[in-house]
């Protein structure tokens, strides 16, 4: 199987969104929690089955229409 992540800019929306999911009727198979990189996350499983995870990664930057900025990891040099 797979997991869709969903990154958001702060633990505040990670929360909010979980909560919103389980008030839609879908199942927080990983309640929201601090992470191992620093980061803060938790994951539901929606009607459909599908598993998510909302994450807040302080690595990564969302730029204003919200796509995902990677930091450069030294590919190339």
């Amino acid at each position: 199987g797979i997991v869709l992540a969903h990154n958001v800019r702060s633990p505040g929306e990670v929360d909010a969104i979980v909560a919103a999911a389980a008030d839609a009727g879908a199942t927080v198979t990983r309640p929201p929690a601090e992470t191992f990189y620093g980061g803060y996350a938790g994951c539901f499983r929606d009607p459909d089955g599908h598993i998510w995870e909302v994450a807040h990664n302080p690595g990564f930057t969302l730029a204003d229409d919200g796509s995902l900025i990677l930091p450069d990891f030294g590919i190339g040099t």
